[in-house]
């Protein structure tokens, strides 16, 4: 026995050495490792976005609470109380092969913890993708308000901006056809502003009392739980058939408006009417426009269907690769201004109506200042899942106006970060604290972070020396208004006109995106089942356009129903995404296709030209790792089997030997064809024109570029034709 415990000993002995000695030596190349770590990019990151710099770092100012440094100390693994674990790998248990322990505190504190790592995932907006930036104001509004993130020029205010869609739960795909979410979270000096908009200026309904009701009708039929983020099945058509009120925003949603090529790539717009005031009093009202830096761009049907499928998270690694090649998106601010007046509206068009819109021909945007997003989150959980936004968050100089749906977001908002985020101190969460002075008599709750000193959590009080104090003229008011009026449930009778705008909005369209509204429609009413739902919606659409109505009917097998359109409702030429010169290419991605001989200088020289301009370029091949150019190997970013030409806005196809592989590809064909179809930027230099030619591609039409070699005046000629991003008047032919 006596040799037996002896044995023992020396084995725990030797072990307690080796761990001993293991730690020692570890210690230092832990040290370096996470110190290298941060500056490493993941084998992910190099393979999204091969040969791009290194990402532009936001200002850091007031950004520390976000920082993950106080959780990451010290270099042994502890428990969440900070006391250090000897063994991670293994249970507490009786003997090697005898029952676990309840005694072993570390065991139920990682799996309690990791049963526990997901919270409830947002009843709306669940899917989405944000990033850090800043915003700095270029023109002082100091004429309308009295908010100094709004007048003061000189205060650069850092921002996180949270991209989503609506419908869909959070595995859904990014390229659903969805209103996307474009919110703004802006850490002011005086407190936080969230300004919780759409990439859409419309909404559903007029009254929030019906929020639960359309998105209720959209999510998956409860019996089934399908179909997951898309519109076409018959709840939500029977919802929107029975409430006209939605047609105007149907025609934005089947729109290519509800499809966007990226979230860098689609504008952002309040939706709602604010009240502004200054520090006389003086009130107006304004709508909130965010346009993008890049342009208005959207995917075509085909693409956004195929890419749901090559990649669910296309516009996630679109937002982050652009981010950590330098290429931050940009948009700017813009204001609508109108004055207050007593009956609140605009030219005849009531302000307090969201499902209407002021056109830019009747009231210009003011272009005030510009958003930069900058700097990827460190954790996605902790930032782009935790943060919470409220429209109830608003700073000194901005007001509500009594729009019904906002004055029931209002509510709504705050009640939802309750449950979702565990109880009502979610705003002392990092990616939520407010980087200005907080003091209030709030205490305690779930999540309190706070230690909380003194005996007067409550105001009056003379045992705290009467702090906090009320800040009087210097703080948050809401503007002095009169109301009057029966208490009813009633909407005003200018909230009837359902159909004008709806028609306008079809009056702007140029031929391709009536052509790609008539195919939504066509498709979505074509799932529906019950043909009572397809003729009340024809009957509604017959009210917006005779041709719509007709064409849709057409495509569904059915007689058109016949409307009374408004006659006189004009057109807003701003509404159409079609651009009338060619626009920047910062965050486009070309493809190039190569394989053995390819004229590997002209590949490095087209990547540099179109790298200065702030675009992507891919070497494509038959296999990974590199292809033997004619100056030497070039490395390959995609093989053929790994990517598709919707993952790209150009296609081309490099010079030298490689071209007759390339071309012999029965892949290449398709590809080139899709991208043709999809009416993008083809091009070609060098032998690689034959490949065009033998694909049927016309080397003569618009978007078709081609060249002797890929010099200087190819790449500014492919950069050109990329910045019309789509070539319509290549054929008139419906793409969906």
């Amino acid at each position: 026995m006596a040799a037996k415990d002896a044995g023992k000993k020396a084995v725990a002995a030797t072990k307690r050495v080796v761990r001993e000695a293991t730690h020692d030596l570890a210690d230092g190349a832990k040290k370096l490792t996470k110190q290298a770590s941060a500056n490493v990019p993941s084998p992910e990151k190099e393979r999204s976005q091969p040969h791009l710099g290194g990402a532009t770092t936001g200002t850091q100012a007031r950004d520390d609470a976000v920082s993950p440094d106080w959780a990451q100390n010290g270099e042994v693994l502890t428990t969440s109380t900070g006391t250090p674990v000897d063994d991670t790998d293994n249970t507490l248990r009786v003997g090697p092969r005898g029952p676990a322990l309840l005694m072993d505190h570390h065991a139920r504190e990682k799996i309690m913890h990791f049963d526990h790592e997901r919270i409830p995932e947002r009843v709306v907006h669940a899917r989405g993708a944000g990033a850090h930036g800043r915003f700095q104001l270029t023109e002082s509004l100091a004429d309308l308000t009295c908010a100094k993130v709004l007048t003061d020029t000189g205060t650069e205010t850092p921002v996180f901006v949270r991209f989503s869609t609506v419908a869909g739960s959070r595995g859904s795909a990014d390229t659903a056809r969805d209103v996307r979410g474009f919110a703004v979270k802006m850490y002011t000096d005086e407190g936080i502003w969230d300004l919780v908009g759409n990439n859409i200026p419309v909404f559903f309904i007029q009254d929030g009392i019906k929020f639960p009701d359309i998105i209720h009708a959209v999510k998956p039929e409860p019996d089934r739980e399908i179909p997951q983020a898309q519109s076409a099945h018959d709840t939500f058509w029977d919802f929107v058939s029975l409430t006209p009120e939605t047609t105007h925003m149907l025609m934005w949603v089947m729109s290519d408006r509800a499809i966007p090529r990226s979230y860098r790539t689609m504008e952002g717009f309040g939706v709602h009417t604010f009240r502004l005031y200054d520090e006389a009093g003086r009130t107006s009202l304004v709508k909130f426009h965010w346009k993008p830096a890049a342009g208005i761009h959207s995917l075509v049907w085909e693409e956004s269907q195929k890419l749901g499928g090559i990649d669910p998270d296309f516009h996630r690694r679109d937002l982050w690769d652009a981010i950590e090649g330098g290429a931050g998106p940009e948009w700017e601010l813009g204001v609508q201004v109108f004055p207050d007046t007593e009956d609140q509206t605009f030219e005849g068009i009531d302000l307090l109506d969201p499902t209407k819109i002021v056109p830019e021909e009747l009231a210009p945007v003011r272009i005030v200042g510009k958003l930069t997003l900058d700097r990827n989150p460190t954790n996605f959980f902790a930032e782009t899942e935790q943060v919470a936004f409220c429209t109830s968050h608003v700073v000194r100089g901005i007001d509500f106006t009594d729009d019904p749906l906002l004055q029931a977001r209002n509510f709504s908002y705050q009640d939802t970060q309750l449950t979702r985020l565990g109880g009502p101190n979610f705003d002392q969460l990092p990616i939520n604290r407010s980087r200005s002075e907080v003091n209030n008599t709030q205490r305690d709750g779930y999540g309190q972070q706070a230690i909380h000193e003194g005996i007067a959590p409550y105001t009056p009080n003379s045992l705290g020396s009467g702090c906090p104090f009320h800040a009087g003229a210097a703080g948050f008011q809401h503007v002095p208004r009169a109301v009057a009026g029966n208490v009813v449930r009633e909407r005003p009778l200018s909230f009837d006109d359902h159909f004008s705008q709806a028609t306008m909005f079809w009056n702007s369209m140029t031929p391709p995106e009536r052509d790609h509204i008539v195919n939504a429609f066509s498709f979505e009413l074509g799932k529906c089942v019950f043909p009572q739902i397809r003729e009340r919606m024809l009957a509604n659409l017959a009210n917006v356009d005779a041709d719509l109505c007709e064409r849709v009917a057409l495509n569904l097998g059915v007689e058109a129903p016949n409307g009374t359109p408004a006659a006189a409702a004009g057109a807003s030429p701003a509404l159409s995404q079609v651009p009338a010169a060619p626009g920047p290419i910062a965050g486009r991605v070309v493809g190039v296709l190569t394989a053995e001989g390819v004229d590997g200088a002209g590949v490095t020289g087209l990547r540099d030209a179109l790298g200065s301009l702030g675009a992507s370029l891919y070497v494509i091949a038959p296999t990974a790792g590199a292809v033997a150019g004619q100056d030497g190997p070039l490395p390959v970013d995609r093989t053929v089997l790994t990517t598709q030409s919707v993952e790209y806005d150009a296609l081309v196809v490099a010079g030298g030997g490689s071209a007759a592989i390339v071309g012999a590809d029965p892949y290449t064909a398709v590809n080139l064809g899709e991208a043709y179809r999809h009416h993008k930027t083809v091009a070609a230099w060098g032998e690689g024109e034959d490949v065009l030619v033998a694909c049927g591609i016309d080397t003569g039409a618009p978007g078709v570029v081609v060249g002797t070699t890929a010099d200087a005046a190819f790449a500014e000629q492919l950069a050109g034709a990329m910045g019309w991003h789509r070539h319509w008047d290549r054929f008139a032919v419906p793409v969906d």
